[in-house]
């Protein structure tokens, strides 16, 4: 049990040192994008270790294809780079604390509604 934390452990951080390997390489404007969406992620995104990799992964592909095409960071993200990071984040949430918060939240909607004796009247 302890070697399987360890090694996963050991596993991510790896990846982790890949990652910002792979982002240290960018060109500048790419790599201060990808640093400000790995910022805003480190308090957004998945808890999950394994999910985070991966998903940091990802945007090091995306970023990496952007740049060798040649496509502006501003085309890559949008004009609401916020709005951009949520949906990517999306893609990996499920099963983590926000996505069990969100359902959790709709249940807690519902069953209030149906005690608040108007459900129905519209």
């Amino acid at each position: 049990m302890t070697m399987g934390i360890i090694s996963k452990m050991v596993g991510e951080k790896r990846r982790w040192r890949q990652y910002k390997a792979r982002t240290a390489r960018l060109p500048e404007g790419y790599r201060q994008a990808v640093g400000a969406i790995e910022r805003y992620l480190m308090h957004a995104g998945p808890g999950d270790g394994t999910l985070a990799a991966t998903m940091f992964e990802d945007l090091a592909d995306l970023f990496e294809q952007a740049a060798a095409d040649g496509t502006p960071v501003r085309e890559v993200v949008g004009d609401d780079p916020v709005e951009f990071v949520e949906a990517f984040v999306r893609n990996y949430s499920e099963g983590g604390w926000v996505d069990r918060e969100r359902v959790r939240l709709a249940r807690a909607i519902d069953e209030a509604a149906a005690h608040d004796g108007t459900e129905g009247e519209r």
